[in-house]
């Protein structure tokens, strides 16, 4: 998607399907699980691997898929892009649709009379380097959706650049079966010169993928939003094509553009992408407390609770103590909460 020879590319293993026996929780009992891993190419090899199961009582051992999910990472993934692929997402997440707002056309303009310099939105990190990971995670996928995105800025993200993208899995909280699976994973964005970016957690909950065993974990409590009335409330206009402009950022998932997917999917139309309304939300900060200043961002966290059709208009409460920005974000025409306990910290 870049120009001048920019390249981006995804690294991982080929996907594979999982195939697990019953066993009987014997605690000499073990069961073998066969991995699969298909290529591209329709040829691949078969890796059977013993599974120790959990013993009820006294020490556990964990799970084979426990470990095999906690050891993942990906170091050295390289990606680059332009000030193109920098305006693209700053037009995805609804900047510039007023053409004569100078402070929204700083994102989305180069080609001023009066020499100025582009600004990046920060949350463009989400984006910057689309496909890295710690690797292949052989998860049901229909059954997989963004849970919570964490975004630590170390420095404002240049214009243009070529980085590298160093991924890891932090933790893996398994909720036992028929509960799911969340997968805390993080991404550390360097420039040429190895220092960082930005380092970006995500939390991925595998909803038909829980009850393999690991360690009874309880995860981190979410940001606590103020009991107080809102200090602001503000009302971001999404625009009807706004999911097929996004998507050319890098997420080309159908259940964003094809309303049939959608509907096979259970969703009336395409929904709107859940990175998309993290991005809508570090433009209302942007435009509220941070005076458009994107050096100012130190911070932005944000839980999906659920998405947005694109059309709709999304308003968000905002609460400002010192440098710290709570925020939750809703579709009042359907009375329901997109986003919940938000956090941007602002230095």
């Amino acid at each position: 998607m870049g120009e001048g020879g920019a390249k981006r590319r995804m690294r991982g293993i080929a996907p594979r399907k999982d195939f697990r026996c019953g066993a009987n929780p014997s605690p000499k009992r073990v069961c073998r699980t066969v991995l699969v891993a298909l290529s591209h190419k329709g040829r691949g090899h078969i890796n059977e691997r013993r599974c120790s199961l959990r013993m009820p009582g006294g020490n556990q051992k964990m799970s084979a898929r426990y470990e095999e999910l906690k050891g993942l990472k990906n170091i050295g993934q390289k990606y680059a892009y332009t000030d193109r692929e920098v305006m693209l997402y700053a037009c995805g997440i609804g900047l510039g649709a007023d053409p004569m707002d100078e402070n929204e056309l700083a994102f989305v303009n180069e080609g001023t009379f009066t020499p100025r310099p582009l600004k990046v939105v920060p949350t463009f990190a989400s984006v910057a380097a689309w496909g890295s990971g710690p690797g292949e995670m052989n998860l049901n996928r229909v059954m997989v959706v963004d849970g919570e995105r964490d975004i630590t800025f170390h420095q404002p993200l240049p214009v243009a650049a070529h980085i590298t993208a160093d991924s890891s899995v932090l933790e893996v909280y398994d909720k036992g079966k028929d509960k799911g699976v969340v997968i805390s994973h993080q991404t550390v964005l360097k420039n040429e010169k190895g220092e960082k970016l930005a380092t970006l957690v995500a939390s991925r909950f595998a909803r038909g993928d829980g009850g393999f065993g690991g360690p009874n974990l309880t995860q981190p409590d979410p940001h606590k939003i103020p009991a107080r009335a809102p200090d602001k409330t503000i009302d971001i206009v999404t625009r009807p094509d706004q999911a097929l402009v996004y998507r050319l950022c890098g997420d080309r998932n159908p259940l964003h553009s094809d309303p049939e997917f959608a509907k096979k999917a259970g969703f009336p139309r395409p929904i709107l992408h859940g990175m998309c309304t993290y991005g809508i939300t570090c433009r209302g900060v942007l435009q509220t407390y941070a005076d458009y200043d994107a050096s100012a961002f130190r911070q932005h966290v944000a839980r999906f609770s659920s998405p947005v059709y694109p059309g709709e208009t999304v308003t968000m409460d905002l609460w400002k103590d010192g440098n710290t920005i709570s925020f939750e974000a809703k579709v009042k025409s359907r009375g329901v909460t997109v986003i919940k306990n938000g956090k941007t910290v602002l230095g």
